[in-house]
């Protein structure tokens, strides 16, 4: 009986030995396996060069979480006593790997930065990184030959892009690079004052009278008072000016048209017309992530940028596309005076994200198929679920309530996706309801720790604020609380919290 049962008890702890033995193995293979993959990155860094050392410091610098709430960068200045950086936190994280989170944090919701755009850069780090040897186009021009000082390469980029979009209309017309749009905005205003001078001699003694229809985008007027010319004046709302005949047929005039707009994200038009009037199209905005693509715009001045189309805000590049070749000279001219071009740094950086906008779509048959793996690559999929799905929740929290209200977008049919879609746009322009709210609706969300940009920035009536749904997941998961606890008292509000704030890679 006793040996009986040994002979059965063996079999078990055989069993077991044998299972330990492999798993031993396993882990000596996977070991190796390890060694050899890391051998292989150390053997490839090697075959580097002179890149090798960046290359190491921006692997290095990317392998730190700060828990998924704030960055490490290459020239991150702060260090630990430890010898480890210090990271960068988003708003309202603090502590050495931003862990923290300040519960009387307010909501920054004014700033239009497009931080909603990092997570797909960090998914796509290889196909947009940029390497820069230190000998890079140190010259003023781009090469002796052309002695230009915009890239060829990131001009072909361009119509590239606007092709594959279908928002602009590129073929036969001239480009100007520029350090972001707002500097386009005087570059273009120089311009026209000279030419509707020179087709309107008789107006020359008074100055052109810069407009745009109200709500307008502030900058145009800020730029325009900052250069303080004696040809060209900043006079706001356009509208104003259709109910005064005389004086409109006696007035030159250059005015702005942001389409979509900013800040009630509306497609505008011109309300001005004549030959005595210049307008110039602002398209900012004019991306399949913020609004349906409806047609190519053809107008004879378009500016865009490429902070709103990659999100790289801090890269200041913007570019405006031309008809005319004397209007494009002119423009070209003032550019390559006042600032002698755009950095050759920059350019290169635009160049690159964009062939990888353009390649995440090259293999795709269809825009309207919804495939994970490849979605990862298509960016305007990326960004529109990201502020569709922003938009929605947007509308559950203010629909709780008749306190506040936002602007009127529908769905419409969008040409790039080939679909109807849903509105995404970049901004709330929310009105406060209430009569004793009226006088400053921007002051009331402040006081709910909501900072919002005033409608007295935009000429409009300071019953409005702009709300941005630009910026980081930190911030945008903020904004949403701050507004339930605004709207919701005694817990009567759903909870619409449960779930993760924004599903970034959700199907399209």
């Amino acid at each position: 009986m006793v040996k009986q049962m040994s002979s059965q008890s063996g079999r078990p702890w055989g069993y077991l030995i044998s299972l330990l033995f492999n798993s031993l193995c396993l882990v000596i293979i996977g070991k190796q396996g390890q060694l050899l993959k890391n051998s292989r990155n150390s053997d490839n860094l090697q075959g580097l060069g002179w890149s090798r050392k960046a290359a190491e410091e921006a692997e290095a610098a990317s392998q730190y979480s700060c828990s998924g709430h704030g960055y490490v960068f290459v020239d991150t200045f702060h260090w630990n006593q430890d010898g480890t950086p210090t990271c960068e936190c988003n708003e309202c994280y603090m502590g050495l790997n931003c862990s923290q989170i300040d519960p009387d944090c307010v909501s920054n919701a004014d700033s239009g930065d497009p931080g909603f755009l990092e997570p797909f850069w960090i998914a796509n780090a290889e196909v947009g990184a940029t390497v820069i040897p230190a000998w890079y186009r140190m010259s003023y021009i781009i090469n002796d030959v052309q002695k230009s000082v915009v890239s060829p390469e990131l001009e072909k980029q361009i119509h590239d892009i606007h092709a594959l979009v279908g928002n602009a209309v590129t073929e036969g017309r001239y480009i100007v690079l520029k350090i972001g749009s707002m500097h386009l905005i005087n570059a273009v205003v120089n311009s026209l004052v000279e030419i509707l001078l020179h087709l309107s001699p008789r107006h020359s003694l008074n100055p052109a009278q810069v407009v745009a229809a109200s709500p307008f985008y502030g900058g145009y007027g800020v730029q325009t008072e900052l250069f303080d010319s004696g040809d060209n004046i900043w006079t706001g709302d356009g509208r104003a000016w259709t109910e005064r005949t005389e004086s409109l047929n006696s007035t030159t005039f250059i005015e702005f048209v942001t389409s979509p707009n900013n800040p009630d994200t509306l497609l505008d038009e011109a309300v001005l017309e004549g030959k005595n009037v210049k307008t110039v199209y602002d398209h900012a905005y004019y991306w399949p992530h913020f609004t349906a693509i409806s047609r190519p715009a053809d107008e004879d001045i378009m500016l865009f940028t490429l902070s709103k189309l990659t999100g790289h805000a801090g890269s200041r590049l913007g570019w405006a596309i031309i008809k005319d070749y004397d209007v494009y000279q002119k423009i070209y001219k003032y550019v390559a005076t006042s600032t002698f071009g755009v950095s050759h740094d920059t350019q290169l950086r635009a160049t690159t994200l964009l062939k990888a906008v353009i390649s995440g779509y090259r293999h795709i048959r269809s825009r309207t198929e919804a495939i994970d793996s490849e979605s990862k690559q298509m960016i305007f999929h990326y960004a529109y679920s990201v502020m569709r799905r922003r938009w929605e929740r947007l509308e559950r929290i203010l629909n709780m309530s008749d306190r506040f209200s936002l602007q009127n977008v529908g769905p419409l049919y969008c040409n790039f996706f080939r679909k109807v879609t849903g509105p995404s746009p970049a901004y709330a322009w929310v009105k406060c309801e209430k009569e004793e709210e009226e006088e400053d609706c921007a002051a009331v969300l402040e006081k709910a720790g909501i900072i919002g940009r005033g409608a007295e920035a935009f000429g409009a009536d300071k019953r409005y604020v702009r709300l941005s749904l630009l910026r980081r997941d930190d911030a945008f998961a903020v904004l949403e609380r701050r507004l339930q606890s605004l709207i919701c008292y005694n817990n009567h509000c759903e909870d619409i919290f449960s779930s993760n704030q924004t599903d970034s890679w959700a199907q399209f």
